[in-house]
């Protein structure tokens, strides 16, 4: 069974709420059907009065939750919500009446109030106008040092690696991490695998060196990281520095690191830097037709999640599963 179909069955048992803020995109408004028909969640579109047309009519025709921001009788307790949160940042009561009527500000005051358990956007949305919001309103969650992402990468089978499925971090949001902050993306992404596989996390930190291989500061800042890990959680099976060869294909680990925990088995990849994470990310989706769930946001209070611009429906359908079941841990 593939690993999304077992999040959709997970996502069923504790029915959560997601609220979907670019309606007016057609790719969501069939993903919120599809949502809808198959009973994963409940489903709310959120849309501006001028994108309403015959479509968004369809949808309310169809019985899904659309919500028009300008009649919404919660417009006015979010605005004032908002203006709280936000006016020792310099925000005034007219800014906040402005925007909240950004279908993202109003779907994550939904998240903050309550209304719903989560928030699925990037359809027609940068990564950065999704995540800003979150990251103002939500905030992180309780003793977590930083937000990042994650991918759930699936291979097509058969594949002659030890898993078909594996997390990739950070490859949507911190662009270059110090080791502190790369031993928290870690620690969060071998949490988030475990937590939405069901599988035990066998983490490489990822570099051009293997062991010592190779010298210089990007390589120190992977073995700080990783001997940070080790220190607070000693029983994660976690490496690095290892080359990408070194920490997912056995024959070569015992070749270049024999006394490797994780003996070239690697389900957990994180990248020093965003800018390899992404690159990398997007070389096995293309060459490997692989499927690529996320940017999954880990580390804030309540789930938040990002999708490519070049998502298709099946991918809305996939991430809002996968948020609905991050918010059953909230529920």
């Amino acid at each position: 069974m593939k690993l999304i179909d077992k999040i959709i069955i997970q996502a069923k048992k504790d029915i959560q709420t997601i609220v979907l803020p670019e309606g007016k995109d057609k790719r969501i408004q069939e993903a919120a059907r599809i949502l809808k028909n198959e009973n994963i969640l409940n489903v709310v579109v959120l849309v501006n009065e001028k994108d309403v047309n015959d479509e968004i009519n369809k949808l309310l025709s169809d019985g899904i939750n659309v919500i028009v921001i300008e009649n919404s009788e919660k417009l006015s307790i979010y605005t004032e919500k908002l203006y709280e949160l936000r006016k020792e940042k310099g925000m005034t009561k007219e800014q906040a009446e402005d925007i909240i009527l950004n279908p993202i500000y109003f779907g994550v005051m939904m998240v903050k109030n309550g209304e719903a358990g989560g928030m699925v956007a990037g359809s027609i949305t940068s990564t950065g106008d999704v995540l800003r919001p979150a990251l103002q309103i939500l905030k992180t969650a309780k003793d977590v040092l930083l937000v990042s992402t994650l991918f759930l990468m699936e291979l097509p089978e058969p594949t002659n690696l030890s898993s078909n499925v594996f997390a990739f971090s950070d490859c949507g949001l911190v662009v270059n991490p110090n080791a502190e902050e790369l031993s928290e993306i870690a620690i969060q992404t071998a949490r988030s695998f475990d937590f939405l596989t069901k599988q035990e996390p066998r983490v490489a930190m990822l570099s051009y060196s293997t062991f010592g291989s190779a010298k210089g500061e990007l390589v120190n800042k992977v073995i700080s990281a990783t001997k940070s890990v080790k220190q607070k959680y000693p029983n994660m099976k976690i490496d690095g520095e290892l080359q990408l060869d070194a920490a997912i294909i056995p024959e070569v680990s015992k070749i270049k690191a024999p006394q490797s925990a994780i003996s070239g088995n690697a389900n957990v990849l994180i990248f020093p830097d965003l800018q390899s994470g992404n690159i990398g990310y997007k070389l096995v989706q293309r060459f490997a037709n692989a499927s690529a769930y996320g940017p999954l946001t880990q580390g804030l209070a309540m789930p938040v999640n990002d999708l490519s611009r070049g998502c298709n429906i099946n991918d809305v359908v996939a991430v809002a599963a996968i948020t609905a079941v991050q918010s059953q841990s909230n529920s």
